[in-house]
């Protein structure tokens, strides 16, 4: 039962789309413009409006283990290194503060020459170490499980193309790879929604880069079925280094680097010339330089047969693999712009997917949803339906995933204008992107290929990352990638230097960007129970979307964290006995697009325990309601992190007192904290994106360090 009604929350007001932009373009971008960019800037669909079914062509690159605070930490306007809610570790300390053998390490960017041109190490990122590093949700494992280097990051001035794409169209901070474990694995995911069953032919869930050869269905042969044209770009290479490595080559210039998953797949082996899936999966240029890995691509664009569906997979060099520079990716992604955007009618019916496999052992600060049901802690409204996984006898399950966070770039002619979009997203959201596309023509396309009630659950389509109403034209300049073309065609060995004794993660760039509107409406209500012994949360979902609640406690010997995951429409209740010392509890409850809530104080204070605080939403403000149960009266004290100084508010015995606070100074977020009585025995924040139907604005603590979570 819910003690207050809350309204539902149409658009909240706040500046407009071309304000925003016009705020973004504001900045001094004196970076030359680049031919492809030039070109991607002029074009234009023609429609003043549209919709999916202007999508012709989707293009994905998946690129090689980078982390999305390793790449884009110190990027404005996303959840990076200056978050103001990011999760604290059993001992207090920040996520960004990691143990280390000398105390503390947080992130710290290369001191190193040209650090997006330097060659570093290849980081544990096997099964093993992965779930070290997440340490049942802890998050407390990073350098223990994968060394100092772990925590080493970028700025702009390291990856100024990487950057100056982000800013041109939509970059996704909460996009996570599928599982926490190598490759392979995730680009299984990638091409089909999984990685096998318990069956026997299925040879899974497989969890590391066996190879070995797999039976379950794959997206290529669903497109094929249903008539929907596909390819994989790559090159062929020029001699195996291993028995069944396509593409593996000596040269790390040419070959695909054996990231072309779908040649694991048994019936993508046994092909033949002429058949489907061989023509699809096996073909490639047989290149000699860099320029001729793009002939195939740019011919079919030039002929007009670019398929409807395409995967690109580059050579081991421009993979952005931790052992090659950043910025040979930087390079050949700049050739796969300028292929796309030759033809203008193919630019402006075309998606281009920019994505990450896995993380390769990065550090990033986004405990990632996992299902409750493997970690033992926690509860859910949705069936985990096979992502609980024990890969030794006797062994507790494990989560598969959601792996670490990794970038994601959405570009295309309905994503421009530097967007952020906060929905969670993983592999198989490309998947469901492409069967959204394409299933209306083609029915049989619809849920051929199976992934995980759970993962359906929070995983979102991708389509909250575009504007199908119209298109933007305004495209900031990308700087040229000449200067990132490999000088010769050698190996290099890594490029070491001792940690530094980082103080601080390094500072994020300040400033909002525009961001996209989400299907969430969520709440977190806290209340003592009614026994008066402990405290319970009730997890609330209204939105269109399922919701992973990550719920820590701070007190010292608590045992969690715990996972709650609330599907679309439903609701669930956990319920926490304080510690006997004072009966005090301390909860933090962590959620999509920064929603945050955090319950602090003892049950040992008599009004403190008749207290209680719930947060509703209207438009353009939240309502704190406040209920005072106890034989007296008390005072509540509110501070807003976003508005003028704290408000105080008597509330009389057994009187009840709605407080509204306008969102309008947080662009559309609230940042509360409610304390009573007097010395604060009850420390209750309330924090988020007020919930709308419209575009919005990124969080404005970004950037600015705000205040710590409670």
């Amino acid at each position: 039962m819910r003690p207050w009604p809350r309204p539902r929350a149409p658009a909240a007001p706040g500046p407009t789309r071309r304000r925003f932009l016009r705020a973004l373009a504001g900045g001094s971008l004196a970076a030359a413009l680049p031919q492809a960019i030039a070109r991607a800037r002029a074009i234009d669909s023609g429609r003043a409006a549209g919709s999916l079914q202007d999508v012709r062509h989707i293009v994905i690159l998946t690129q090689e283990n980078r982390s999305f605070d390793h790449l884009f930490g110190t990027l404005r306007g996303v959840r990076g290194f200056a978050d103001p809610r990011a999760v604290r570790l059993p001992d207090g300390r920040s996520v960004f503060a990691q143990a280390s053998t000398s105390g503390v390490l947080n992130p710290y960017r290369s001191q190193l020459p040209d650090p997006g041109l330097q060659y570093l190490p290849d980081l544990d990122h096997n099964w093993a170490s992965s779930h070290a590093a997440w340490n049942g949700g802890r998050y407390d494992g990073w350098i223990a499980s994968k060394g100092a280097a772990t925590m080493q990051c970028f700025a702009r001035a390291d990856l100024p193309f990487h950057y100056a794409l982000a800013d041109a169209f939509t970059i996704c901070d909460a996009y996570y790879s599928s599982m926490m474990g190598p490759t392979d694995p995730n680009r299984y995911y990638l091409w089909s929604g999984g990685v096998g069953g318990a069956q026997a032919q299925d040879g899974g869930p497989v969890i590391d880069n066996a190879e070995k050869g797999y039976a379950w269905p794959t997206l290529p042969e669903a497109l094929t079925r249903s008539g929907v044209s596909w390819k994989v770009y790559q090159d062929r290479g020029t001699g195996l280094t291993a028995p069944g490595k396509w593409g593996w080559t000596q040269d790390p210039y040419i070959g695909n680097f054996g990231d072309n998953a779908l040649l694991y797949f048994d019936r993508f082996r046994s092909a033949q010339p002429g058949e489907p899936l061989f023509e699809g999966a096996r073909g490639g240029t047989a290149a000699q330089d860099g320029q001729s890995l793009f002939a195939e691509l740019a011919a079919d664009i030039a002929a007009g047969r670019l398929p409807q569906v395409s995967w690109l997979v580059a050579p081991e060099a421009y993979s952005e693999h931790p052992n090659w520079p950043v910025n040979y990716g930087a390079w050949y992604v700049a050739q796969v712009l300028d292929c796309l955007t030759a033809r203008p009618q193919v630019w402006a019916q075309t998606v281009f997917l920019l994505c990450y496999d896995e993380a390769g052992g990065f550090f990033d600060h986004m405990v990632p949803p996992y299902p409750a049901a493997c970690a033992q802690a926690g509860a859910s409204t949705v069936e985990a339906g096979g992502e609980c996984f024990a890969p030794d006898q006797g062994a507790a399950a494990q989560p598969l995933g959601l792996g670490t966070r990794v970038p994601m770039i959405v570009i295309s002619p309905w994503s421009r204008g530097g967007w952020v979009c906060s929905e969670v997203f993983d592999h198989t959201s490309i998947i469901r992107f492409i069967e959204r596309r394409f299933a209306a023509d083609h029915p049989g396309l619809a849920g051929a290929i199976p992934i995980s009630p759970w993962r359906k659950a929070i995983c979102g389509d991708l389509l909250s990352a575009f504007d199908f109403t119209g298109t933007d034209t305004h495209v900031p300049p990308l700087p040229p990638t000449t200067a990132y073309q490999p000088p010769d065609r050698a190996r290099h060995a890594d490029s070491l230097e001792p940690a530094p004794a980082a103080l601080a993660p390094p500072p994020q760039e300040p400033g909002s960007r525009p961001a996209r509107a989400l299907p969430y409406d969520l709440q977190a209500h806290g209340r003592v129970h009614a026994d008066g012994t402990a405290m319970e949360i009730v997890f609330d979902n209204r939105g269109a979307r399922g919701a992973c609640f990550h719920v820590r406690a701070q007190i010292p010997g608590a045992s969690g964290p715990w996972s709650y995951t609330v599907g679309a429409g439903a609701q669930l209740s956990g319920r926490w006995d304080p510690v006997a010392d004072g009966g005090s509890y301390d909860l933090q409850v962590y959620g999509p697009d920064g929603f945050y809530r955090a319950y602090r104080g003892t049950l040992a204070v008599p009004e403190a325990a008749a207290c209680s605080v719930e947060l509703a939403y209207e438009p353009g403000a939240v309502l704190l309601h406040i209920a005072n149960a106890a034989a007296h009266a008390v005072e509540f004290e509110i501070e807003d992190a976003y508005g003028p100084g704290p408000t105080r508010l008597r509330v009389a015995a057994g009187a009840q007192r709605v407080q509204r606070i306008g969102t309008a100074a947080g662009r559309g977020w609230y940042d509360l904290v409610v304390q009573a009585p007097k010395g604060g025995a009850l420390r209750w924040q309330f924090a988020g994106r007020l919930p709308s139907p419209e575009p919005g604005c990124s969080d404005p603590a970004l950037g600015r360090h705000g205040r710590a979570v409670a």
